[in-house]
């Protein structure tokens, strides 16, 4: 075996390695708790119609910490289109999200690669629960909570406070390795327990509009 092909090896063991101590430092899912409730969700939907939110944010990661402004066009039922950019007006980054399709740049869009997580936590942080299905689904019903395990063994863990949906966790191993969590005061976050990383977004103005030219649902 040559050198280069030893350098690789521990190299793509050592990444491996780390990856694994991360994965076991993720957060133990803890079992429900309350009384056994049907496997029926509130509707968790976008609105009907076409809305407009403005927002601010921030990002921790490994190699990046940034914040900005940014704004998210959803049209009813299931398209979105999510825009970043960067304080000082240096970067800006894009992602599409139509049904259970996330769609970021072709020319690479490293900005939003960054910012955006995988389609069901972006739609979860936009309010709108698009979590694969699945008949192993067991609810719980605590005082105004519902919570809902999703999958066997459990892949996602739904959280709703009333009607509205609170909480959206992907689970491996017994884990929480990602989640998004959406509070009362409309902030937004969403970690990554793998890759230490946490966006943030505080909405600061939500609008109605009559329609959006469809060029955005386009990226370059």
């Amino acid at each position: 075996m040559t050198h280069a092909r030893l350098v690789k090896r521990a190299r793509d063991a050592a990444i491996f390695g780390a990856m694994m101590v991360t994965s076991a430092c993720a957060p133990r899912l803890r079992p429900l708790t309350g009384n056994p409730a049907p496997n029926r969700f509130p509707d968790a939907a976008l609105q009907r119609g076409h809305q407009r939110l403005v927002f601010t944010w921030t990002l921790e990661d490994r190699d990046f910490e940034g914040r900005g402004e940014g704004a998210a066009r959803m049209a009813y039922p299931d398209s979105a289109r999510v825009d970043f950019f960067l304080a000082g007006g240096i970067g800006s980054g894009a992602a599409v999200l139509v049904g259970s399709e996330l769609r970021l740049p072709e020319d690479g869009g490293r900005l939003a690669r960054q910012l955006v997580p995988p389609a069901p936590l972006m739609w979860a942080a936009l309010g709108r629960s698009a979590v694969p299905p699945s008949v192993d689904t067991v609810a719980r019903v605590d005082g105004d909570t519902l919570r809902a395990d999703i999958g066997r063994p459990v892949a996602w863990r739904l959280t709703f406070a009333r009607d509205t949906l609170r909480r959206v966790e992907r689970v491996k191993d017994g884990r929480i390795v990602e989640s998004v969590s959406r509070l009362a005061d409309g902030r937004v976050q969403y970690r990554d327990a793998v890759s230490r990383r946490r966006l943030s977004l505080s909405v600061t103005r939500a609008d109605s509009a009559s329609t959006f030219d469809p060029s955005i649902w386009n990226l370059p």
